[in-house]
């Protein structure tokens, strides 16, 4: 496999869950926290998989789990993803927010898929607004290079907008549940009312 082509993966889940009011990373849709539910979905396509965790994040996760600390040098998302950056820097990473519940293994499989290594990311989109989402996307090193330049000089802390700005690759899912976000009390009982459905 050549350098380019190396895919890891990496669930994002340093983030406080303010309007959750609870660690989004630790509710058991599926019967197992939910970061370690999308862990193990990015382990089955990626070489290998990492928690992105703040530094007190570290006691309760162990060491069963590869883990890559924040650095803090950034704010938002950008925090997270550009610590696992700067910790392997020639990779591509596969990224994944712990407030995708109905997230599964097939949708995960249409996006490496669909990767374009030549574009800046690939990245899941809505088809009726066609937004970039940049915490469901595979990003290339490139890419993750360019939008620490693009943090540096002044541009803004939001991943969605560096994207829109670059050139991406976008898939549209084939069920666009996979991109429900669950960040409210509302969401959670959404959730629960789609995976009782299934």
């Amino acid at each position: 496999m050549i350098l380019r082509d190396r895919l890891y993966g990496l669930v994002l889940c340093g983030g406080k869950s303010t309007r959750m009011g609870k660690d989004k990373g630790q509710i058991a849709y599926h019967g197992i926290p939910q970061r370690e539910y999308l862990y193990h979905l990015l382990d089955k396509v990626c070489e290998k998989t990492y928690m992105s965790i703040r530094r007190e994040q570290e006691r309760e996760i162990g060491t069963r789990y590869n883990r890559i600390q924040d650095q803090d040098k950034y704010r938002g998302p950008f925090n997270g993803l550009l610590s696992a950056h700067n910790k392997f820097p020639d990779v591509a990473w596969l990224v994944l927010a712990c407030d995708l519940p109905l997230m599964d293994v097939h949708a995960i499989r249409q996006l490496v898929l669909a990767r374009d290594s030549n574009k800046m990311a690939t990245a899941f989109a809505q088809l009726e607004n066609s937004l970039p989402e940049p915490l469901c996307a595979i990003w290339e090193p490139q890419g993750l290079r360019s939008s620490m330049s693009y943090v540096g000089q002044g541009n803004g802390n939001s991943p969605r907008k560096f994207l829109m700005e670059n050139a991406v690759n976008l898939v549209f899912p084939k069920s666009t549940d996979v991109l429900l976000n669950a960040n409210s009390m509302e969401d959670y009982k959404e959730v629960l009312e789609k995976l009782e459905a299934l």
